[in-house]
């Protein structure tokens, strides 16, 4: 008895207690937990919903029919057929053609540049401040100014100061716009979204810790192998950003094309962007362009969901080392 009594302490006693436990999943509190923490979100998710599913899937709708402003009367639903008619317009090929060249360009070119002064600037040196504001400034302009400043200011055949610095080497002016409406325009990009890249792999230098490098440089390797074995692999992730949402900007490219070639000469710097604006708002063609535009959409889509998970890959691997 006394030896029981002993056992038996309240040590013992609380020990012999259940154990309050987590509610399993399915049940009505984990459900309430659950609506409570999506619920600060709805509001941005029904704006996001209005904002643009409903008029993509307005989009699609228009894109099934035959709809041209001009023949109101002549309105009907004809399924595929608007997607077969864009797919055999030579036009739309040479606009999508465009819109691949321009995108690859500009992201490879911006990356390379924003790379070398990403790498520039990750160094201390005298106004390094002041360096950094004035090469972040292009991103900033807005992007009918910069094209204009491009097409009136430095491209212009006559009075343009790109014409005026070839002309002291002997070579004769050149109407960039009209003769190299393709090139006139990578330029234009290249000069404004370089600093974009710039910032995103300046990050990602800063982010290096000192220890390695340091580590590196003891072991005897030069600059060259520090940046090829070490540093590059440390921005795989940044350049993949980089290249991902570049693309994602660039191959909606308008602004740039409107103002400094008008698509031109004919259509031989179209992109897919602008030839939706000219079927859409000079053709009123509202069918044809639906389509372009939905076949537009999903293209990007699919390159960005293949790019994300090269993104994510590449992040778990990180995680796993």
């Amino acid at each position: 008895m006394t030896t029981t009594a002993a056992a038996e302490t309240p040590q013992s006693r609380g020990s012999s207690q259940p154990r309050r436990t987590a509610p399993p999943r399915g049940t009505a509190q984990s459900r309430a937990d659950g609506w409570s923490r999506r619920l600060p979100l709805l509001p941005a998710f029904v704006f996001v919903v209005i904002c643009t599913q409903i008029p993509f899937l307005l989009t699609i709708w228009y894109s099934l029919r035959s709809r041209n402003l001009l023949r109101p009367e002549g309105e009907e639903f004809v399924g595929l057929q608007n997607f077969l008619d864009i797919f055999r317009d030579s036009t739309f090929r040479g606009a999508a053609l465009n819109s691949i060249l321009i995108t690859l360009a500009c992201v490879a070119v911006a990356l390379l540049l924003g790379l070398g002064l990403a790498l520039l600037l990750d160094r201390k040196f005298l106004g390094r401040g002041i360096v950094r504001t004035l090469l972040i400034t292009p991103f900033l302009i807005m992007p009918v100014a910069g094209a204009m400043l491009w097409s009136i200011s430095m491209f212009d055949p006559t009075y343009g100061l790109v014409n005026w610095l070839i002309s002291l080497v002997g070579v004769g002016p050149v109407d960039w716009t009209s003769q190299l409406p393709v090139f006139s325009i990578v330029v234009a990009l290249v000069w404004q979204w370089t600093p974009f890249m710039m910032l995103l792999l300046l990050a990602g230098l800063q982010s290096q810790t000192g220890d390695v490098l340091e580590a590196a440089s003891m072991d005897g390797a030069s600059p060259w192998q520090t940046f090829r074995h070490i540093t590059l692999p440390h921005l795989r992730f940044y350049i993949e950003l980089s290249v991902l949402l570049g693309a994602i900007y660039v191959v909606n490219t308008f602004d740039q094309i409107y103002l400094m070639t008008a698509g031109g000469p004919g259509t031989a710097s179209a992109n897919l962007p602008f030839y939706i604006y000219q079927r859409a708002f000079l053709g009123f063609d509202i069918g044809q362009s639906a389509a372009m535009g939905v076949v537009t959409v999903v293209a990007t889509i699919i390159i960005s969901t293949l790019a994300l998970r090269l993104i994510f890959r590449s992040i778990n691997a990180k995680e796993q080392s």
